[in-house]
């Protein structure tokens, strides 16, 4: 690796450790040549699937979208910032170890309602209001009975969801 303070292609490694619960390698680096040190990170670079849309628009995936979702949805409750991490990073690895390079929009969004209905249930009813295009309180009645019976929810009209954006 070259070295950041004199541009010398030569550095050597001098100790590595884990950092980030695992998930990145700190290593402290000495250069050859001008003696200076400096740390470097490395990880795992995994490409997560481009999203399909309703409208048939394809797009990046955006961690930023997943979080603002969620935290939409959190909004108020009392659920901790490092559960909803985990359930993003949980959502991420679901659609890494799916090996797709394209994933329906539909397809994040059961995986939000997953992970909301283990963290909260009234997020979990919040989302699914807009996510399944609630038009009426029947709507919310059934979610809440089908939540409180342990059913898998699915659009009561047999429409797909809409995309939420």
């Amino acid at each position: 690796m070259r070295c950041p303070f004199c541009g010398a292609p030569d550095t050597r490694v001098i100790d590595s450790r884990l950092a980030n619960d695992g998930d990145q390698v700190r290593r402290r680096r000495e250069c050859t040549d001008c003696g200076e040190r400096f740390t470097t990170f490395e990880g795992a670079q995994l490409n997560l699937p481009r999203i399909c849309k309703q409208d048939g628009t394809r797009e990046p995936f955006s961690e930023a979208k997943l979080r603002a979702g969620l935290m939409r949805a959190l909004e108020k409750r009392p659920v901790s910032t490092e559960d909803v991490e985990t359930a993003i990073s949980n959502i991420k690895i679901d659609l890494m170890r799916t090996g797709e390079r394209e994933v329906a929009s539909q397809t994040i969004g059961q995986r939000v309602m997953e992970a909301l209905r283990d963290l909260d249930h009234v997020a979990y009813i919040r989302f699914a209001s807009v996510y399944l295009s609630f038009e009426d309180v029947d709507a919310f009645r059934e979610l809440i009975a089908r939540l409180e019976s342990g059913e898998e929810v699915v659009p009561a009209n047999g429409v797909p969801p809409n995309d939420g954006g």
